[in-house]
């Protein structure tokens, strides 16, 4: 599909499946290598993040878990600015390596208030993996460590990526058409 409308937009297609599960698969190389010798407890942030969250971990070959924390902000098309939990964290994870996994850092307000919270519970280390990541958008200081894809600050859809809660289940990413 080169274009879908959802809801009231219509969104062309902008990096296929075959594009993101390829990247993906580079960035599993590069944080088992970075990883091999380690203790590394995965964080994926919901909704957002678990089709990427999911991808990346099948082909992480190092010792490892995965957990799941769930946080918003986004509001229709653009981010509202305020990051409200939602699920809280479940686990000890003091004196651990995180790799958080985001689906998108775009002005860094979710991945500060995450950083943050690591921070308060005394973890060993913390590394950021995006699969999309807005440079124009980025407000924060906060080293993102393994990106898929740099991209404009456009509103964007699929793998994981919704409009108002739709949409996640597309293969590909597609961008906004104005």
């Amino acid at each position: 599909m080169k274009e879908v409308t959802v809801l009231d937009k219509t969104f062309r297609e902008f990096i296929s499946e075959e594009k993101i599960i390829s990247r993906i698969e580079e960035l599993a190389e590069r944080i088992n290598r970075d990883f091999e010798d380690e203790d590394v407890v995965f964080l994926g942030i919901l909704n957002g993040a678990f089709l990427f969250a999911a991808e990346l971990f099948k082909r992480i070959n190092i010792k490892a878990r995965i957990s799941f924390v769930k946080l918003a902000s986004y509001e229709g098309t653009s981010s509202s600015g305020t990051v409200k939990e939602l699920i809280g964290w479940n686990e000890d994870i003091s004196n651990k390596h995180i790799i958080i996994i985001e689906d998108i850092v775009d002005t860094g307000n979710t991945l500060e208030r995450i950083v943050d919270e690591l921070v308060i519970r005394k973890v060993s280390g913390i590394r950021v993996a995006t699969l999309l990541f807005k440079p124009g958008a980025y407000k924060k200081d906060i080293p993102v460590d393994y990106v898929g894809f740099e991209i404009p600050n456009d509103f964007v859809i699929g793998f994981g990526l919704d409009y108002d809660g739709y949409a996640r289940n597309l293969p590909a990413i597609y961008t906004l058409v104005k």
